[in-house]
């Protein structure tokens, strides 16, 4: 089984990329950076995606997305603290084959990739009640605003965007990528609900959401 991981947590990404190989497993790369994820799954072509649910640039769910948005069909796990419900059904609904917690016994998480692998939608047992309610339709508790669903970087873009910054300025303003920028403004447009930048610019301006920030 080839491995992919990517963690912005440097000892946990370095601990488990040991643990695995000592279990025989190979592990293609580790990294922390999630552009440099997506681009090693889309060059190494892994067997498995270990996945970090909260990280700075994209979240887990926005890394998830693009890579089902570019085609790519390997299984992908979401490997995480998060116990929210929103993140557990989001995950499974944008395509995610395994959702595992990271206090997980070791032969636990072996047992589990080898079954996620086989084919297997895999959820951590103490998520079942999760899962059942999203069976039976019920809504999950909205813990968040959408607002704070934005990571830091995500939010300091929705400002830039209110201020009616290209793009290219945008990139060039804050040392990334234009195809980084890219990546932020559609997990924004998806988190805010809205189609155009225009519209999350108005919410931003309207919600006087930048100048929170800024205090």
């Amino acid at each position: 089984m080839r491995i992919l991981l990517i963690d912005d947590h440097a000892l946990f990404r370095i601990g488990l990329r040991e643990l695995l190989e000592r279990r025989g497993l190979e592990v293609v790369d580790a990294v922390g950076d999630c552009e440099a994820g997506i681009a090693l799954v889309e060059e190494k072509q892994p067997d498995v995606v270990l996945l970090d649910m909260r990280m700075p640039q994209m979240s887990g769910l926005d890394v998830l997305q693009v890579l089902r948005d570019k085609g790519q069909q390997m299984p992908i796990v979401i490997l995480t603290t998060s116990r929210v419900e929103t993140d557990v059904i989001a995950s499974l609904q944008c395509g995610a084959q395994g959702y595992l917690l990271k206090d997980m016994e070791p032969d636990d998480l072996i047992r589990s990739l080898n079954d996620i692998v086989a084919g297997q939608t895999v959820v951590a047992n103490e998520l079942t009640m999760v899962l059942a309610k999203a069976v039976r339709g019920d809504e999950p508790k909205k813990s968040e605003s959408a607002m704070d669903q934005l990571t830091p970087r995500e939010q300091e873009i929705l400002c830039l965007l209110a201020e009616g910054q290209s793009n290219k300025v945008i990139a060039r303003n804050l040392g990334i990528s234009d195809g980084t920028v890219k990546l932020h403004v559609k997990a924004i447009l998806r988190k805010l609900s809205v189609h155009s930048r225009v519209e999350a610019a108005v919410i931003a301006v309207e919600q006087k959401f930048c100048r929170k920030s800024e205090s």
